[in-house]
């Protein structure tokens, strides 16, 4: 199984190495960066399933590096950190996209639960998103399920054509493959209709 790779952006080197060196030895890829534009240079160049960043930072913020972080991969798991914490940063950070929000000095043994519970999120958010992505075709009429503009799901059952039509604007011009043209040709020698 692949490990999961944690980027962590604190601008405090004693913060990075001690959750690096205990997040590396709990079985974790572990990145770090000095600053937000270097943690934010990172998740340009590689993709990570968690960032953990600390709030307040010299030049780009840990809010700024949180919302740049989002538009790079809205899926990746986020928890800030701070030792200065305030009600109105936290939620900040949580109506942003954080998912979760803690207190320097962090607790190792919270740490954890809290990385594991970051990493679940994740996780989720790729299988929704995956799953959103697949078209639904009827196994038996093969009618494809629009659900643009609806809740998943609820869309209507239309012909590949019209899909296509509507999706592309694209017309659909019948013709047979060589099998099925051989095919059509049999069943005519042999006086059957086609189906």
């Amino acid at each position: 199984m692949q490990k999961k790779k944690i980027l962590i952006v604190d601008d405090e080197k004693i913060i990075l190495t001690t959750l690096s060196w205990s997040l590396g030895n709990h079985g974790y890829e572990v990145h770090t960066a000095e600053s937000g534009e270097e943690g934010l240079a990172r998740l340009r160049q590689e993709s990570f399933n968690l960032l953990i960043s600390d709030l307040l930072m010299d030049g780009m913020s840990g809010i700024d590096l949180l919302k740049s972080a989002r538009e790079i991969d809205p899926d990746m798991a986020v928890c800030l950190i701070t030792g200065y914490a305030d009600l109105a940063s936290a939620i900040e950070a949580l109506r942003l996209g954080a998912d979760d929000y803690l207190v320097k000095p962090c607790d190792m043994e919270e740490m954890l639960l809290r990385v594991q519970s970051a990493l679940k999120k994740e996780e989720l958010r790729k299988k929704v998103r995956y799953f959103e992505n697949i078209l639904p075709v009827c196994a038996v009429c093969k009618k494809i399920r629009d659900d643009s503009g609806k809740e998943p799901g609820e869309g209507e059952w239309i012909s590949l054509e019209q899909y296509l039509r509507r999706k592309t604007g694209v017309e659909i011009r019948h013709a047979y493959c060589v099998k099925c043209a051989r095919q059509v040709e049999d069943n005519a020698q042999a006086g059957e209709l086609p189906e």
